[in-house]
Protein backbone atom coordinates (compact mmCIF):
# COMPACT_ATOMS: atom_id res chain seq x y z
CA UNK A 1 0.00 0.00 0.00
CA UNK A 2 1.46 3.32 -1.07
CA UNK A 3 0.92 6.35 1.06
CA UNK A 4 0.84 9.78 -0.42
CA UNK A 5 2.54 12.35 1.72
CA UNK A 6 0.82 15.71 1.45
CA UNK A 7 2.15 18.97 2.67
CA UNK A 8 0.11 21.81 4.13
CA UNK A 9 1.15 24.05 1.22
CA UNK A 10 -0.58 21.89 -1.42
CA UNK A 11 -3.58 24.22 -1.22
CA UNK A 12 -1.76 27.09 -2.90
CA UNK A 13 0.46 29.96 -1.79
CA UNK A 14 1.02 30.60 1.88
CA UNK A 15 -1.50 33.17 3.13
CA UNK A 16 -0.34 36.53 4.41
CA UNK A 17 0.78 36.40 8.08
CA UNK A 18 -1.78 39.06 8.98
CA UNK A 19 -4.53 36.46 8.62
CA UNK A 20 -3.08 34.76 11.68
CA UNK A 21 -2.68 37.98 13.68
CA UNK A 22 -4.94 40.88 12.74
CA UNK A 23 -7.38 39.48 10.20
CA UNK A 24 -8.50 36.33 11.99
CA UNK A 25 -11.73 35.02 10.52
CA UNK A 26 -11.31 36.49 7.05
CA UNK A 27 -10.81 34.24 4.05
CA UNK A 28 -7.10 34.39 3.14
CA UNK A 29 -7.89 33.50 -0.49
CA UNK A 30 -10.34 36.39 -0.96
CA UNK A 31 -8.76 39.08 -3.21
CA UNK A 32 -10.35 41.91 -1.22
CA UNK A 33 -8.99 40.52 2.06
CA UNK A 34 -5.53 40.16 0.48
CA UNK A 35 -5.69 43.75 -0.75
CA UNK A 36 -6.68 44.89 2.74
CA UNK A 37 -3.73 43.00 4.26
CA UNK A 38 -1.39 44.71 1.78
CA UNK A 39 -3.00 48.06 2.66
CA UNK A 40 -2.32 47.46 6.36
CA UNK A 41 1.31 46.68 5.54
CA UNK A 42 1.68 49.97 3.66
CA UNK A 43 0.11 51.94 6.50
CA UNK A 44 2.30 50.42 9.20
CA UNK A 45 5.57 50.78 7.30
CA UNK A 46 7.99 52.73 9.48
CA UNK A 47 11.11 53.03 7.34
CA UNK A 48 13.28 56.14 7.54
CA UNK A 49 12.19 58.64 4.89
CA UNK A 50 15.52 60.44 4.51
CA UNK A 51 17.29 57.84 2.39
CA UNK A 52 17.35 57.50 -1.38
CA UNK A 53 15.78 54.05 -1.14
CA UNK A 54 12.88 55.41 0.91
CA UNK A 55 12.35 58.22 -1.59
CA UNK A 56 12.24 55.76 -4.47
CA UNK A 57 9.88 53.55 -2.47
CA UNK A 58 7.64 56.56 -1.86
CA UNK A 59 7.55 57.30 -5.58
CA UNK A 60 6.68 53.66 -6.25
CA UNK A 61 3.83 53.82 -3.70
CA UNK A 62 2.55 57.02 -5.33
CA UNK A 63 2.68 55.42 -8.79
CA UNK A 64 0.82 52.30 -7.59
CA UNK A 65 -1.88 54.29 -5.82
CA UNK A 66 -2.36 56.68 -8.75
CA UNK A 67 -2.61 53.69 -11.08
CA UNK A 68 -5.51 52.38 -8.97
CA UNK A 69 -7.19 55.79 -8.81
CA UNK A 70 -9.91 56.91 -11.17
CA UNK A 71 -11.67 60.12 -12.07
CA UNK A 72 -10.67 63.30 -10.26
CA UNK A 73 -8.00 61.60 -8.13
CA UNK A 74 -6.29 60.31 -11.27
CA UNK A 75 -6.30 63.78 -12.80
CA UNK A 76 -4.91 65.19 -9.54
CA UNK A 77 -2.07 62.66 -9.64
CA UNK A 78 -1.38 63.58 -13.27
CA UNK A 79 -1.31 67.28 -12.33
CA UNK A 80 1.18 66.61 -9.52
CA UNK A 81 3.46 64.66 -11.86
CA UNK A 82 3.25 67.34 -14.56
CA UNK A 83 4.07 70.10 -12.04
CA UNK A 84 7.05 68.14 -10.71
CA UNK A 85 8.36 67.51 -14.23
CA UNK A 86 7.84 71.16 -15.16
CA UNK A 87 9.85 72.21 -12.10
CA UNK A 88 12.67 69.84 -13.03
CA UNK A 89 12.74 71.13 -16.62
CA UNK A 90 12.79 74.79 -15.49
CA UNK A 91 15.55 74.11 -12.95
CA UNK A 92 17.61 72.19 -15.52
CA UNK A 93 17.11 74.91 -18.13
CA UNK A 94 18.20 77.59 -15.65
CA UNK A 95 21.25 75.57 -14.59
CA UNK A 96 22.30 74.88 -18.18
CA UNK A 97 21.87 78.59 -19.00
CA UNK A 98 24.05 79.60 -16.03
CA UNK A 99 26.74 77.08 -16.98
CA UNK A 100 26.77 78.23 -20.59
CA UNK A 101 27.00 81.90 -19.58
CA UNK A 102 29.85 81.06 -17.17
CA UNK A 103 31.69 79.13 -19.89
CA UNK A 104 31.06 81.89 -22.42
CA UNK A 105 32.76 84.33 -20.20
Amino acid sequence: MAYRWTMANDQGPTPHPRFHEDLVGLDPHDPEAQAFAAHLDRIQRCNPAFTVEASISGVADFAESSHRAAGLRWWGAVAVVVLILLGVVVAAWDTIGQVLSWLGG
